[in-house]
């Protein structure tokens, strides 16, 4: 057995664990068990070399966790205190860890849904509109990345063709309604005549006030024919939007999401107010009702949009989910006649 003095002595000179995380109390470290992360958990598996390399990066350039690093952390407070030695944010690491988690639930909960849908024959349209850079793509990959893609599928129509243009506004939407079994989302809907069309000068008076008068009509008769219509409005503030376009001109990624359209976006936000706010009194109904989605924060907008979907549809095991399937009324509200300005 070794002495107390044969200790010391194989101690000197060699700087402790404890003493480089700068850890004073060994009693108050909480040894935390560890996980070989999955891929399908929101882990993606590194490059070859890149994580030995420092490579690997954690939010902004040069905040990076090398592999070493992340092999000598085996304890919570060994771990904050790593994070906070590279400037890392542990609150929005925090967030984030706890979003994906959330994320992966709801996301186990729409596997559910579908089969559901499948076995019912149920017909479910799910629009999201919003303004520009609201994040609603997001949101639609965030609901279709682990559905079948058999019995599902994202609509975003270009703008229409010379013969189209010829045709009943509504004929080149019925072409993409859901078929039996099938969840279909409209990234943009025939709500563009309401708001985008008359706001860039793509239709004329005439056409879009008949849309407005044709609409609940349209609407009424998919209702009474039982396809189920769930109408999205994610909303941003002026603010935020011009932010999240600045970011997609820094991302040579996200270059290609700025269209002519987008650009005059901010010019013409009054113009848009006014139209969106005509379409919500004329086209909102019971039978069809704008959900509105507070958007500033993406991944609260994302999470309680999964979660009305869930709470409003009577799917087979939705009693028996671990999670609040309930929105959040903070992020997801019914629109109301009395509602004055909704992006803020």
């Amino acid at each position: 057995m070794a002495t107390n003095g044969e200790s010391s002595g194989k101690s000197k000179g060699r700087v402790s664990r404890r003493d480089e995380l700068g850890i004073d109390e060994p009693n108050e470290l909480e040894t935390i068990p560890t996980m070989v992360p999955r891929e399908g958990d929101g882990y993606r598996a590194p490059l070859s070399g890149l994580v030995s390399q420092g490579l690997g990066r954690i939010g902004e350039p040069g905040h990076g966790l090398t592999e070493d690093d992340l092999r000598r952390v085996n304890t919570r407070k060994g771990f904050l205190k790593l994070l906070e030695n590279k400037a890392v944010d542990i609150e929005e690491v925090r967030k984030t860890l706890l979003y994906e988690q959330e994320l992966r639930q709801l996301q186990v909960e729409l596997v559910r849904l579908q089969r559901w849908v499948q076995s019912n024959g149920e017909r479910i349209a799910i629009l999201v509109e919003g303004r520009d850079a609201a994040g609603k793509g997001g949101t639609i990959r965030r609901f279709t990345e682990h559905l079948n893609p058999r019995a599902m599928r994202v609509v975003a129509l270009p703008k229409p063709s010379d013969e189209e243009r010829g045709q009943w506004y509504f004929q080149r939407y019925i072409r993409q309604l859901p078929n039996k079994g099938e969840i279909v989302f409209f990234d943009r809907s025939w709500y563009n005549r309401a708001v985008v069309e008359p706001v860039m000068g793509f239709c004329s008076k005439k056409e879009h006030q008949r849309f407005l008068q044709q609409v609940p009509e349209f609407e009424h008769m998919l209702y009474e024919d039982g396809v189920t219509i769930i109408k999205f409005w994610f909303s941003i503030s002026k603010e935020e939007q011009a932010k999240r376009f600045e970011a997609r001109r820094q991302n040579p990624l996200k270059q290609w999401k700025l269209s002519p359209v987008d650009e005059k976006a901010q010019e013409l936000w009054d113009a848009y107010t006014r139209y969106k706010e005509e379409m919500f009194s004329k086209t909102h109904t019971t039978f069809s009702p704008w959900i509105i989605v507070k958007a500033n924060d993406k991944q609260a907008a994302r999470l309680e949009s999964l979660r009305y979907v869930l709470n409003l549809l009577p799917y087979s095991g939705k009693d028996a989910a671990p999670m609040r399937l309930a929105p959040d009324p903070n992020v997801i509200t019914r629109f109301h006649r009395k509602m004055v300005v909704l992006d803020l």
